[in-house]
């Protein structure tokens, strides 16, 4: 049994880019006894954290192998070509990937972009990561297309971007192991969907000490039964004057 099945703690990891903090700040409002724990890992190791146990829930960028995890699509994100600021694309509002044929584009191994033939021409390297690449563009070596909030977490003040509007887009979505959907999981899912803490399927659980006064709050009253108890002891008294 995990600790989020315990009600102790809720484990959440997420994909770089990705900010789960409105989420979570709703949860603290409703959950204050159920603790958030987040951990940060690379797309390429987010699936197997969750096979593994070592999540409840997390963020993910689509596709993945889903064998075995429930998801919930959430939203699809701009593409961006991340470029050196005096670079020629820069002075562009936005790039189409024509645009970007003669020009070296690096294709980090993290790369959540699922596409059918990469953009421009092969870079010297394959960098392991996005945050690598991003330092080979600012080397001049190379432009990236990334989704735009990579491009946002890699800021750097030399390094500029632009929509890439026919580029392949990356989709975000949450998912979790489909035979651990535990109730806390399903709380976090109706946060994510927006539910609202009445909703029946985004309820916060009561305490054991509230249970019993909501049972009896929500006994049902039958209507009229006072009005009947009264008309039967007006009866009782009147046949005893008879």
């Amino acid at each position: 049994m995990t600790e989020g099945e315990t009600g102790r703690v809720f484990r959440l990891a997420y994909v770089p880019g990705v900010t789960p903090a409105k989420w979570v700040n709703t949860w603290t409002e409703r959950m204050p006894d159920v603790p958030v724990t987040l951990a940060a890992v690379p797309a390429a190791e987010a699936v197997g954290l969750l096979r593994d146990g070592g999540a409840d829930a997390g963020f993910v960028r689509l596709p993945i192998d889903r064998q075995g995890l429930s998801v919930i699509p959430l939203y699809v994100e701009t593409t961006v070509v991340v470029v050196p600021k005096d670079h020629a694309v820069a002075a562009a509002d936005e790039v189409l990937i024509a645009d970007l044929a003669d020009e070296e584009v690096l294709h980090p191994l993290d790369d959540t972009i699922e596409w059918a033939v990469r953009p421009g021409l092969p870079a010297f390297t394959r960098p392991a990561t996005t945050a690598s690449a991003v330092e080979l563009v600012a080397a001049g070596t190379g432009l990236l297309v990334v989704p735009q909030s990579l491009a946002r977490l890699h800021h750097r003040r030399d390094l500029t971007y632009r929509p890439v509007p026919d580029a392949p887009q990356s989709q975000v979505a949450l998912t979790w192991p489909t035979d651990a959907t535990t109730d806390l999981v399903e709380d976090f899912i109706g946060i994510v969907r927006g539910r609202t803490v009445n909703s029946s399927r985004g309820r916060t659980p009561a305490s054991p000490a509230e249970k019993p006064a909501q049972r009896q709050a929500q006994k049902p009253v039958q209507k009229g039964s006072g009005r009947r108890a009264v008309q039967a002891g007006r009866r009782r008294k009147g046949h005893r004057h008879r």
